[in-house]
This record gives C-alpha cells, structure tokens and sequence, in this order.
C-alpha cells in the first residue's frame, strides 16, 4: 500500500511538473526550449521544402495579379482553386482564406502573415517576412479568391 501511494504522489509530481510545463501562460521561453521549438520547425519546414521541389507547378496559371503570391513562394506549397492557380498540396487550398483565417487562427489575416500563429507558417515567414506591398497584394488575392 505504502508503494503504491508513493507511485501515485511520483506520477502526479511528474504530470503536475509537465502540465506547468506545456500549459505555462508565460510566454518567456529558455533558450533550451526555443532551441528544441527552432529544430522542430526547421525540420517541418525542410520537410514541406522537400514536398514542395517534388511538386511541379505550371507558372501559366499564376496570373499577373498574384505576382506576389509566385514571387514569395507560396505557389510551392498552396493553391488557390477558385482562381485556378495550381499550386503545391502541402499546404491548404487557400480559396477561402481570406475569411477564413480569423476563425481559424483568432487573428486577422493581415496579423496572420505577419505574425503567423502555425508553426510552419512561423518558420516560413521567419526566415522570409512578406514585404508590406506583398503582403498587401496577397491580401487583395485572397479577398478576390473568396469572392468567387
């Protein structure tokens, strides 16, 4: 009996300790966490990178007006079906993501793209943020595409 309550006050130290841990609302990391959380994303975004050379994608379809959207790569890895760009399959179609990111990610889509809340977004925009005119021209796109 003695063991068992012993066990039972280890696992509920243990799980206590654990949920501080991942449910913390600090938002201060230490670098041990933000090294592990940086090797996580570079290994989704190598990944998606990966996935995205092994799709090809036909540069007739992207029309003069999503300049923006082909130049800052998100053809690699997004479509946008009701525009008839073909894009990558990694990521979704984003058809609908002018509307739909904010009930999605709780942030608007302009917050959205500057400060993704996805841990691949993160890693992808961190390593090339959108300029302001980009970022504004894929805004418009979207907002188009989900007119349609």
């Amino acid at each position: 009996m003695k063991t068992n309550g012993i066990i039972f006050i280890a696992a509920f130290l243990l799980m206590f300790a654990g949920g501080y841990f991942f449910f913390s609302q600090d938002n201060e990391k230490t670098d041990e966490t933000k090294t592990e959380v940086n090797s996580t994303t570079e290994k989704a975004v190598d990944k998606v990178e990966e996935e995205a050379t092994k799709t090809e994608v036909d540069e007739s379809t992207v029309s003069a007006n999503t300049e923006a959207f082909n130049n800052n790569s998100c053809v690699s890895c997004h479509a946008v079906s009701s525009l008839d760009i073909e894009g990558g399959v990694t990521g979704p179609d984003l058809s609908t993501a002018f509307e739909g990111v904010e009930g999605k990610h709780g942030v608007t889509l302009d917050s959205f793209l500057q400060k993704p809340t996805s841990a691949v977004m993160s890693g992808v925009i961190e390593g090339n943020p959108l300029s302001d005119k980009d970022r504004a021209e894929i805004i418009e796109m979207l907002n188009q595409a989900s007119k349609k």
